[in-house]
């Protein structure tokens, strides 16, 4: 189970809901909807242990927290423009969204009717923040449900296609991290990382780029991600391994290598917290997360690219 950040008490929200909204990109408006939820559910039902970064991690995977398709969220938590189905496949380039889904954190039409209410004096909208958060949470911890034991099927009622899944708790990892600290993250690690997010449910290709290929083979998507923040590192995981600085323990956007260092690594992963990486693990396999730690792996060490 990853990390899972409280609130702040009252005194304290303003300068956390602000500092925190800036280091994750996330509007504050958004931010300020999952906190709401957060606090609510756990004065309701205070045993599902919701963190905010649940509730964050699915809006985010949803719909960027209602910045899809140029949307964004008014001062009054609802979206200027209703937002229909954000459209997701996996990497059989099926379709896994769910029909008629709707709004920030993109609710299907069942959830919605059975976990809406009004976060105000209104009608509840689906296409509002904190009206959609506390369904969202409500569907979470139903049925006297613990995020902190059976967080996977929880999600997984939401959106049970597991390259959403995957995503979701990817996110959860790195907000999770981040929202524990008190000091902003590397941007550089962070776009890395959200990169290699965005990734998830893409296959395995040796050799692959990524622009071009119909996938990654695993030197490829830390190359790529790296990119996209503007830190060059060699192609394959052996001279990646030789050329970023050696690490102890691995924190937010390192390398994890595998293989024997006086003659060959031949994997590489992306650590995202919690003792959790992305990686494109081998031919067969998608860019997934997984513990980068297993009884018995030839684990090489870590490096750490961006300073």
């Amino acid at each position: 189970m990853p990390v899972q950040p409280e609130v702040p008490r009252a005194s304290e929200f303003e300068a956390w809901a602000s500092r925190t909204s800036q280091w994750l990109d996330i509007p504050l408006r958004a931010m300020t909807g999952y906190a709401q939820a957060t606090v609510t559910l756990g004065k309701e039902q205070p045993k599902c242990h919701l963190s905010w970064i649940t509730l964050a991690a699915i809006g985010k995977v949803a719909s960027d927290h209602g910045r899809a398709q140029g949307d964004r969220l008014g001062d009054n938590g609802a979206l200027v423009k209703p937002l229909g189905t954000v459209e997701v496949r996996d990497f059989y380039r099926h379709v896994v969204s769910t029909p008629d889904a709707a709004g920030p954190m993109q609710l299907a039409p069942a959830v919605w009717a059975k976990w809406q209410h009004s976060t105000s004096d209104g009608k509840p909208d689906v296409q509002n923040i904190d009206d959609a958060s506390l369904a969202v949470g409500r569907a979470l911890c139903a049925g006297g449900r613990d995020l902190s034991t059976d967080w996977w099927n929880g999600v997984a009622t939401l959106e049970p296609a597991t390259v959403t899944v995957h995503r979701t708790l990817a996110t959860v990892n790195v907000y999770g991290t981040v929202g524990q600290r008190d000091q902003a993250p590397n941007p550089a690690v962070l776009s890395a990382v959200d990169f290699a997010i965005d990734q998830i449910g893409l296959p395995y290709v040796w050799g692959g780029n990524g622009t071009g290929d119909a996938g990654f083979d695993c030197s490829g998507l830390t190359t790529a991600a790296y990119a996209s923040a503007g830190v060059k590192l060699m192609r394959t995981a052996d001279t990646q391994f030789h050329s970023v600085t050696p690490v102890r323990e691995p924190d937010l956007g390192d390398l994890i290598f595998y293989g024997e260092p006086s003659t060959k690594i031949h994997h590489v992963g992306l650590y995202i917290g919690n003792q959790q990486m992305i990686d494109a693990p081998q031919t067969g396999q998608a860019v997934q997360v997984h513990p980068y730690r297993t009884p018995g792996d030839d684990y090489a060490g870590a490096g750490r690219p961006a300073n």
